[in-house]
């Protein structure tokens, strides 16, 4: 399976197709092909473009640090930008689901020029205690990640990340690192600076992200799409969510 050196990490990825590059981050706790594969996102973007998508450090097939200095937005939208500098890819379309629209909006905010049109999927608006921006939120999933056993975990929600997190096979200390990084700040002013095209994918039952109205009118011409009666992890699979993808990526410029 192919992978490359990320300033030290090894990062596996895959691509499918032919045509324009589009490259596709997951989830946490999630990998490329659980997020993309068995929903059938590889096989219907690769039937019009060049479709790479990758393991993020700490999942899947790629390294899996336990330092959380290792992790954080920066390091992990980084891993995207050295991906398209290592397939030589000048500029990509991107979409990111969950944690990997969180990687992806910083790929935005910090190398804009790499990026076409972008889609997120499956982020919310909220920065405030609750939100998966809030480091205090994160820290206690991290400790649920590292609990003794999942059934010492009782806050409902940590405790639902653990469950999935060991269904997934992970490597629960890589998992837990990554917790504890850093998230970009939706700053108004600062998201109110993007000037690509930008879509935003929720389902109406998505109780993880919240409402991504926020999100979406901070943003200049933000598309915002809801999925109706889908939640955060049925989401991806919603046919819906692909002809919506399929019509944006379309009308993105060159």
């Amino acid at each position: 399976m192919p992978s490359f050196d990320s300033d030290g990490v090894a990062i596996h990825y895959e691509e499918r197709g032919t045509g324009a590059p589009a490259v596709l981050v997951h989830g946490f706790a999630a990998e490329l092909n659980s997020n993309w594969g068995i929903p059938g996102w590889l096989d219907f973007l690769s039937a019009n473009y060049r479709v790479i998508a990758m393991d993020c450090r700490g999942h899947g097939q790629s390294a899996k640090p336990h330092q959380p200095q290792a992790y954080g937005s920066e390091n992990m939208a980084g891993d995207v930008v050295r991906l398209l500098d290592h397939l030589k890819v000048p500029r990509a379309l991107l979409m990111g689901y969950s944690m990997g629209a969180w990687i992806s909006l910083k790929v935005v905010l910090s190398w804009p020029q790499r990026i076409r049109a972008v889609v997120l999927g499956g982020i919310g608006g909220g920065s405030g205690t609750g939100s998966m921006a809030d480091p205090r939120r994160r820290q206690v999933i991290a400790s649920a990640l590292l609990a003794e056993r999942a059934e010492d975990v009782t806050d409902p929600i940590p405790r639902q990340f653990r469950q999935f997190a060991e269904a997934n096979r992970n490597d629960l200390k890589a998992l837990a690192a990554c917790m504890s990084g850093d998230r970009p700040l939706l700053d108004p002013a600062t998201l109110g600076a993007i000037r690509i095209p930008v879509m935003i994918v929720v389902g109406t039952k998505d109780e993880l992200v919240g409402s991504a109205e926020p999100l979406a009118g901070a943003i200049a011409g933000a598309e915002l799409v809801k999925l109706e009666g889908r939640d955060h992890l049925n989401a991806p699979g919603d046919k819906r969510y692909k002809e919506a993808v399929a019509r944006f990526f379309a009308a993105a410029p060159a």
